[in-house]
């Protein structure tokens, strides 16, 4: 069941009109049949994964708990993670894993039949397996008490919400919500109102923006031999866009059809695009999944509290792990990889700037040098965009190829370029939601203040004004119809 489908539209007023009525001590139990009944409406078998992730974490943790001896509470953490991560491997990775070893054992000329086991991949499994591993070991650092209730447990892990895209909640923060939800108020109008708001953001940031530009990122990357540097260089554009209004505009939904229910979720994405420096991107892309791998595996590495090499091993490290949890491919390897490059280059570079800062003369206070670090970081993700959406290294190789040998400017004035799936009009329409996203995105990064609740400060008229473009918007310029597969959200797949 898509956010933006109609399906949705029905199930999601229908779950909140119960759940306001139902008796307060039972609103979780309600809420734990609506999140099964939305996993299930993909694939009812795969239901019973998120079944096996839950009864072991909850049963791991609580056995951790109660054991005294450091090592037995060692022992349990490690099989309880192993179990639950042998899932996530079977399911996503195996496939990768034989292919791999196929092919070195062919170099020996030792033949390996085909995968035996190929399954199609359950919706959701990286997200929910990282917010259940989290539990555990806060549960074992002594951060958090366990959940004695499975079945508030089971709300924890398949929250409908966020439960196939993110934000990958940590138990401390979304638990004690859980436990407390037949305290909250049963109707708050400006937390309702903020909710829905920033669903219909995230809508229109879905269905007008990322829909219309996947439309023309497919065609470039479909036969990337036959496209020239214009075509790739915006084809490689347009995808970095896309998937931040895919992945941020579900978050946008995630996160206001949660609060409409009075639980509030992390936030996921702050203006990335704006960041200065590849390391802040990190801190505005994603933000659930980086401060995971922060706080889980680049820490216990030994984080940045070690000798420089050392760091940069933990760095490298922590963002190849990033680019293999998003998908069993080695186009996400590389993925992860060059962005772990881009940041220890950065910091063994930093004496080499200061130096030109320095010699130069160059104003670093300025509006003209922050926009000159934004148009670098936006830059250098967007290449690594490029194996990200490849389909193969070689894929990406040939697009890399074509993008700096084969330069053709001249098809922006001869209409070449309204020939991939966007003609004028098409083209005119994204430019003006484009606009709308960059004035969002400044609210957002100057007012530190997100669209929804921007909107319940200002006056009645303001408010309707921009709510009924945004809905016009959606309704007559978003893409969808019997022609139009918009398909699933990018992250459903991971």
């Amino acid at each position: 069941m898509l956010f933006n489908s109609a399906d949705f539209m029905i199930f999601f007023p229908i779950v909140v009109l119960i759940y306001f009525v139902v008796p307060k001590k039972i609103r979780y139990i309600w809420l734990l049949i609506a999140s099964y009944y939305f996993y299930m409406s993909w694939n009812v078998k795969y239901a019973l994964l998120m079944v096996a992730s839950t009864g072991i974490t909850w049963l791991g943790a609580l056995l951790v708990e109660r054991q005294k001896g450091a090592g037995r509470r060692k022992l349990l953490l490690t099989g309880t993670l192993l179990g639950n991560l042998s899932i996530l491997f079977f399911f996503k990775y195996f496939g990768f894993f034989w292919s791999n070893l196929a092919r070195v054992l062919g170099i020996f000329h030792i033949q390996l039949a085909g995968n035996p086991f190929s399954f199609l991949l359950p919706v959701g499994i990286s997200f929910y397996t990282f917010q259940t591993l989290g539990y555990v070991i806060d549960v074992y650092r002594g951060n958090i008490e366990t959940e004695k209730n499975p079945l508030r447990y089971a709300l924890f892990v398949s929250f409908f919400p966020q439960l196939v895209a993110g934000p990958i909640e940590r138990s401390g923060r979304l638990m004690g919500q859980l436990r407390d939800i037949h305290r909250a108020a049963l109707w708050n109008y400006d937390r309702v109102a903020s909710g829905l708001m920033q669903m219909l953001w995230g809508l229109f940031q879905k269905m007008v923006i990322a829909d219309r530009l996947s439309i023309f990122v497919d065609a470039v990357f479909k036969y990337p031999q036959a496209m020239g540097t214009v075509e790739t260089v915006l084809g490689a554009a347009a995808f970095s866009v896309q998937i931040y209004c895919d992945f941020a505009g579900y978050s946008c939904i995630a996160i206001g059809a949660a609060r409409v229910m009075g639980i509030e979720l992390m936030e996921n994405f702050n203006t990335p695009y704006f960041a200065c420096n590849i390391a802040d991107f990190w801190r505005r892309w994603h933000i659930s999944l980086s401060t995971w791998l922060r706080d889980y595996l680049y820490i216990p590495l030994g984080g940045s509290r070690c000798g420089r090499i050392k760091k940069y091993c933990n760095l490298m490290i922590t963002f190849l792990f990033s680019g293999l949890w998003h998908g069993a491919s080695w186009t996400y390897v590389i993925w992860g990889g060059l962005h772990g490059l881009y940041q220890i280059l950065g910091d063994l570079l930093r004496p080499v700037r200061q130096w030109i800062i320095e010699k130069c003369g160059i104003k670093t206070q300025v509006i003209s040098y922050r926009v000159g670090q934004m148009l670098v970081v936006f830059a250098l993700t967007g290449f690594a965009w490029i194996f990200f959406r490849a389909e193969s290294v070689r894929q990406a190789g040939y697009y890399v190829k074509q993008m700096f040998t084969h330069w053709n400017p001249w098809v922006l004035f001869d209409g070449t370029i309204y020939g991939y799936g966007l003609d004028q009009r098409e083209t005119h329409i994204l430019l003006v939601a484009l606009l709308a996203l960059l004035l969002v995105d400044l609210l957002q990064y100057f007012k530190k203040m997100e669209l929804g609740r921007f909107l319940l400060e200002q006056n009645l008229w303001f408010r309707w004004s921009v709510l009924i473009l945004l809905v016009i918007g959606v309704l007559v310029y978003g893409e969808y119809g019997i022609k139009f597969s918009s398909g699933q959200f990018i992250y459903f797949a991971f």
